[in-house]
């Protein structure tokens, strides 16, 4: 019998498969699905802090105007009406969500700033969240702002959301530091408990007949993996904090991978909205059919053991691989 538990964020979980932060947390029905199909954790969708500030007047101007704007306008922020749960909504979700499981949930705040909505993190863990992933998605397009203000502002960020609760705390990265491990390591001794990596950044096309922006959600597929891998790799060893692997996830091979580079949580999404919550079980047998075949006994057995930590000198073996990867096609 395979031993499937791992530990993250402090819990004690019998498996790493997790569903990600998604709208899937809305319907209880689908809550209880997953939880029936050996989900070990919840992750809520996130509040944006758009939502939270929406009731100021020039934002809530911005929001009430975005679809008459032109290309050059300053924020296509959707109206509030559009957000799938306001404020109020999310707080008594985090409570219904507890009510109807016995596993662990986790809520998720995406901002930027670490002013507005400090407070909300603290209503969030008086509904009962055991815990909140922190998203920090931004896109910097202020030529005068520098990725050292970046980064410090983040941390500033992190700082303030760990003093404001006591529950566990995890931080959805991004791949675009120029450090990624540094700035792993700083907001891991920011007191977070766990990472995630990475976020996925959702782009926008155009439209050149009526010169606006056009929106669409594109599904991750296991090619989305390998960046994740590699930067997993990396961290493992030099961060004082759990790390889950989010984005390209779908099957037990990709599950197997990520947690021999270092791993000990997967977040799945994509892979549950295409194939429903009994893929968990699927993928679950999956890993313990190729842990049997291959004498492993435990999870703790894959851990870290094709991280750059095993590697006496981590940056040749990245220049080697890249040199080789560009001198091996061959056009055949």
């Amino acid at each position: 019998m395979t031993d499937l538990s791992t530990t993250y964020m402090g819990f004690n979980l019998d498996n790493p498969l997790i569903p990600g932060a998604s709208p899937m947390l809305n319907d209880m029905d689908m809550v209880r699905r997953l939880e029936d199909a050996g989900a070990p954790l919840m992750i809520m969708h996130s509040m944006f802090e758009e939502q939270l500030i929406k009731e100021q007047v020039s934002l809530n101007w911005a929001m009430e105007h975005a679809d008459y704007s032109n290309f050059e306008a300053g924020t296509f922020l959707p109206r509030p009406e559009e957000f799938r749960l306001g404020p109020d909504e999310y707080l008594r979700q985090i409570w219904k969500i507890k009510s109807a499981v016995s596993v662990p949930v986790i809520a998720s705040l995406n901002g930027r700033s670490p002013g507005g909505w400090i407070s909300y993190a603290r209503m969030i863990q008086e509904a009962g969240a055991d815990g909140i992933e922190l998203n920090l998605y931004d896109m910097p397009v202020d030529p005068h702002r520098t990725s050292a203000r970046l980064e410090s502002d983040q941390l500033d960020t992190i700082r303030a959301v760990r003093e404001a609760v006591s529950i566990p705390l995890a931080v959805k990265l991004s791949p675009f530091y120029s450090s990624p491990v540094n700035f792993a390591r700083r907001a891991a001794q920011s007191g977070v408990n766990a990472l995630v990596i990475f976020n996925r950044f959702y782009q926008s096309d155009i439209d050149i007949e009526e010169l606006a922006p056009t929106r669409s959600l594109a599904l991750s597929t296991s090619a989305e993996l390998p960046l994740r891998l590699r930067w997993t790799a990396a961290m493992y060893g030099h961060v004082q904090a759990d790390i889950a692997i989010t984005g390209g996830v779908h099957d037990g091979r990709d599950v197997i991978r990520a947690l021999m580079c270092g791993a000990q949580a997967v977040q799945m999404v994509s892979a549950l909205l295409k194939a429903g919550p009994r893929h968990l079980a699927a993928v679950r047998s999956q890993i313990s059919d190729w842990m049997q075949e291959h004498d492993y006994q435990s999870l703790r057995e894959l851990l870290g053991v094709m991280s750059l930590q095993r590697m006496p000198r981590p940056e040749l073996f990245e220049r080697g691989n890249y040199i080789h990867i560009l001198q091996s096609w061959s056009g055949e």
